[in-house]
């Protein structure tokens, strides 16, 4: 006999990471909570993802030419399939809207990545940075081979030579952790699975504060790079897709955060990460355990009725 509610646990496994990750990320210390987050994002999306499919396959396994390709017998699938055809059915809808979704995300987000590298690749500059005679005060990173750094000359006339230092360390740290593809994997786990979006939001605001922790660790002041991205935030007027900007993010909460003492490592916030991913991943494998059982006993029944035709 095969119950229903294990064949339901990965869901609300991985609901209760997706609520619970942005509470314990914002606990962390931003580079540990940025990596905690992004790997809870990619197990919660996964687990959600691959239980929608095993929970639309036990519909689908009961089409007779799917069956016949088993083989095994429907009759048999279908006395001991403990999921409502109407529910593997959604299941099996939502599946494929998360396929489209996320080619299409995909799709928007690495076109933005590659039209801000085009248009910033002819910029002049020495090495990395790249100044832009523009009196809108700007500065951002721009992935790519190498990465760039992209600062208006009208921020570089609004801050002072500390401040500078500052915002381009931040900058930096930014293309130095390939924060752009951090970013990116929260987007598409977020699209994958729509409660993760705040887990998204906070992973972004992480980000931030992770590369503000660098900047201040390189200029050897935290209230200087409060200080440059506050002035930053209140005079930047224009944002730019696909990059990641200095003023991005909650800017008051960035700056109270950088006032403040750095954030200590929290043992219960990374136990409870370990905690819930570890769930996910044993509550899929036993939904997949008993689904193989279901299928091998409705296979099991197919030849065991072909043998006796055969007699």
């Amino acid at each position: 006999m095969f119950w229903p509610v294990p064949m339901y646990l990965p869901l609300l496994v991985s609901a209760a990471l997706a609520l619970v990750a942005p509470w314990a990320g914002r606990r962390m210390p931003p580079r540990a909570g940025t990596w905690a987050m992004v790997c809870a994002a990619v197990v919660a999306a996964g687990t959600w993802a691959t239980e929608l499919a095993i929970l639309a396959f036990t519909a689908i396994g009961q089409v007779p030419l799917v069956a016949a390709q088993g083989p095994w017998s429907v009759s048999v699938l279908a006395a001991e399939d403990p999921v409502n055809r109407k529910v593997a059915a959604v299941c099996a809808g939502v599946v494929l809207v998360v396929v489209v979704s996320v080619t299409v995300a995909s799709w928007r987000r690495g076109r933005a990545l590659v039209d801000a590298w085009r248009e910033c690749r002819h910029i002049a500059g020495h090495g990395e940075l790249a100044v832009v005679d523009d009196p809108v005060p700007a500065a951002f990173a721009v992935l790519g081979v190498p990465g760039r750094v992209v600062v208006s000359s009208g921020m570089l006339r609004l801050l002072d030579a500390p401040e500078r230092r500052a915002l381009l360390a931040h900058e930096r740290a930014h293309l130095r952790h390939r924060h752009h593809v951090f970013s990116l994997v929260l987007h598409l786990t977020a699209t994958v699975d729509p409660l993760l979006r705040p887990l998204e939001r906070a992973g972004a605001f992480a980000v931030e504060r992770w590369a503000d922790e660098e900047a201040g660790a390189e200029v050897a002041d935290r209230r200087l790079v409060a200080r440059a991205i506050a002035r930053a935030a209140l005079a930047a007027s224009r944002a730019r897709q696909a990059a990641l900007a200095a003023t991005g993010g909650p800017v008051p909460q960035r700056v109270q955060a950088l006032m403040a003492p750095p954030v200590p490592r929290h043992n219960g916030a990374t136990a409870a990460f370990a905690v819930l991913m570890a769930a996910c991943c044993a509550s899929l494998a036993l939904t997949a355990h008993d689904t193989e059982r279901l299928f091998e006993a409705a296979m099991h029944a197919h030849a065991a009725g072909a043998h006796l035709s055969a007699r």
